[in-house]
C-alpha cells in the first residue's frame, strides 16, 4: 500500500469516526425532547462506542436471519402472500404476523409488509359475524386450519399501528389502502358491545386493553399488551373520532404499569387484573415469564417517543436492570416470582422445561438503558451487542420469539424504531 493510500484510508477512518461522534453529540443535545418533537432517535450503540457501519451490519444480519436465512421464520406463498411462523409451535400467530409487519414498515420492506398483510387478511381476519374485522389468533400455516377463532388483543394492536405507519410512509394508492384497512378494524371494534360475547379490544370501562375481547377474558389483561405509545399514534393518525379516548388509554396504561411492576425488582406478572394485581390462569401459576419480557421494551419505546412519564420510567429502569444485574450479567434467569425469587413451577417452551439465560430477555432488558441514566447501564448494551441468535448448548433454538425480540431491540438501540409521520396524503 502506498503512502498516499495509507493517508487516504486513515482520513476516511477519521471522517467516519467524526460522523459517528457528531451523531452522539446530536443525540445528547436532543435528550430533553422526546423523539416525536425532536425527530431525533438516539442510538445507544453509537454512544457505547460502536461504529455506524458495524451497527448497520448487525441490524441487517438480524433481518436476514429472520426473513431470508436458513433458519428464517418468514415464508412466501405464491406471488403475493407470506406468513411468519412460530416454528416451535408449528403455527402462525397474529403476534408474529403483526410483528413482522412492524419490522417491515420500519425498515422500508414494502413487499414483505404487503405479503404478510394479504395472508393475514385472507386466512385470519373475520369478514362477518360478531368477530368481524378481528383475527383468529393462531392457525396451522400448512393445513390452514385455525387453532382458535378468537383474538389475542395485541395482534390487532400491532396490525392497526403498523397499517397507520404504512399509510404514512407509502400512501394508499399502491395496491393496498392501508389507512382504510386500519379503520376497518377500529370502526368494527367500536361496534362490538358484547353481542355474541364479543367486545371492544379495549375494556371501555377501565380504558385498558383486554387479554381477549371475548367473554370473561375481556375483564383482565396482559401487562405486555400495554403500549401507551401506540395509543398516542392512534390519537394522532387514526382520525376516527376517538382521539381523546386513545389519549386517556395511553395515560391509563402508564398508570397501570406503575401498579403492576414490583416496587423493588421492577418485575411484572405475565397476566394481571386491571388493578395491576397478578391474575392467575389455569395453564401456569403467576410469575414473570415469556410475555413479561416485552414490558421493558414497551416502556422504553414510550419513553423515547413521547417522554410523558420520564421520572417513573427512569426509576423503573434502575430497579429492573439492577435486579437482573444482581442475578449475574451472564447468568440471570428468565422466569421469576415478582419479588425476584425463582418460581417453583417452570413454564416450558419448545419441549424444554427449564430456566435459561434467554436472548429475548437479554434483548429487551438492554432497551431499558435508554431510561437508566446510571453509567453502568451500558453493560446491557454491550451484552446484547455480543449476543447471538443461535441454538443454546442443549439444542433449544427459538428464532421466532427470541429472534423477534432481538430484532425489535436492535432496532430500538440503533435508533431505527421510529414514529412514522405522514410523508404523503393518507386518504
Amino acid at each position: 500500500m502506498t503512502r498516499i493510500s495509507i493517508i487516504l484510508l486513515f482520513s476516511a477512518v477519521l471522517l467516519s469516526n467524526y460522523a459517528d461522534a457528531q451523531n452522539v453529540i446530536k443525540r445528547r443535545k436532543s435528550t430533553d425532547k422526546p423523539a416525536f418533537y425532536s425527530n431525533t432517535y438516539p442510538s445507544l450503540f453509537l454512544e457505547a462506542g460502536y461504529k455506524q457501519a458495524d451497527i448497520d451490519k448487525k441490524l441487517n444480519k438480524a433481518y436476514q436471519d429472520l426473513f431470508e436465512g436458513p433458519n428464517r421464520i418468514y415464508f412466501e406463498v405464491g406471488d403475493t402472500m407470506a406468513y411468519v411462523s412460530d416454528l416451535k409451535n408449528n403455527d402462525a400467530r397474529t403476534e408474529g404476523l403483526s410483528y413482522g409487519m412492524m419490522v417491515a414498515v420500519q425498515l422500508d420492506k414494502k413487499d414483505v409488509f404487503d405479503r404478510i398483510w394479504r395472508w393475514s387478511k385472507k386466512y385470519l381476519q373475520h369478514q362477518d359475524g360478531p368477530r368481524k374485522a378481528y383475527f383468529a389468533w393462531s392457525i396451522n400455516p400448512k393445513t390452514l386450519k385455525k387453532n382458535s377463532e378468537g383474538s389475542a388483543s395485541d395482534g390487532e394492536l400491532y396490525y392497526v399501528t403498523s397499517l397507520l405507519f404504512a399509510a404514512n410512509k407509502w400512501g394508499n394508492d399502491t395496491g393496498i389502502h392501508y389507512y382504510n384497512e386500519a379503520r376497518f378494524i377500529l370502526d368494527e371494534m367500536w361496534k362490538k358491545d358484547g353481542t355474541g360475547n364479543i367486545y371492544n379490544l379495549i375494556n371501555t370501562d377501565s380504558k385498558q386493553i383486554s387479554f381477549v375481547p371475548e367473554g370473561r377474558n375481556y375483564k383482565w389483561t396482559d401487562p405486555s399488551y400495554h403500549l401507551p405509545a401506540f395509543y398516542e399514534i392512534w390519537a394522532l393518525y387514526a382520525r376516527d373520532g376517538h382521539e381523546q379516548f386513545y389519549k386517556d388509554c395511553a395515560d391509563t396504561a402508564r398508570a397501570f404499569l406503575h401498579r403492576t411492576c414490583h416496587p423493588v425488582t421492577g418485575l411484572n406478572p405475565d397476566y394481571a387484573e386491571f388493578s395491576g394485581a397478578p391474575h392467575s390462569t389455569p395453564w401456569a401459576p403467576v410469575a414473570f415469564r415469556y410475555d413479561s419480557w416485552r414490558v421493558p421494551m414497551n416502556i422504553s419505546m414510550d419513553y423515547t417517543w413521547f417522554g410523558k412519564d420520564k421520572a417513573w420510567q427512569e426509576d423503573y429502569a434502575k430497579r429492573f436492570q439492577g435486579f437482573l444485574r444482581s442475578r449475574g450479567m451472564d447468568t440471570f434467569e428468565d422466569q421469576f416470582n415478582m419479588d425476584g425469587t425463582l418460581p417453583e413451577y417452570i413454564l416450558q417452551a419448545g419441549g424444554f422445561k427449564k430456566l435459561r439465560h434467554s436472548l429475548g430477555l437479554i434483548s429487551t432488558a438492554a432497551t431499558a438503558s435508554f431510561m437508566n441514566k446510571e453509567k453502568n447501564s451500558a453493560d446491557f448494551v454491550h451484552k446484547i451487542w455480543n449476543a447471538k441468535l443461535e441454538p443454546y448448548a442443549d439444542g433449544y433454538f427459538d428464532p421466532y420469539y427470541d429472534g423477534l425480540l432481538y430484532m425489535f431491540s436492535l432496532m430500538q438501540l440503533s435508533g431505527k424504531y421510529q414514529i412514522i409521520k405522514p410523508s404523503v396524503n393518507m386518504n
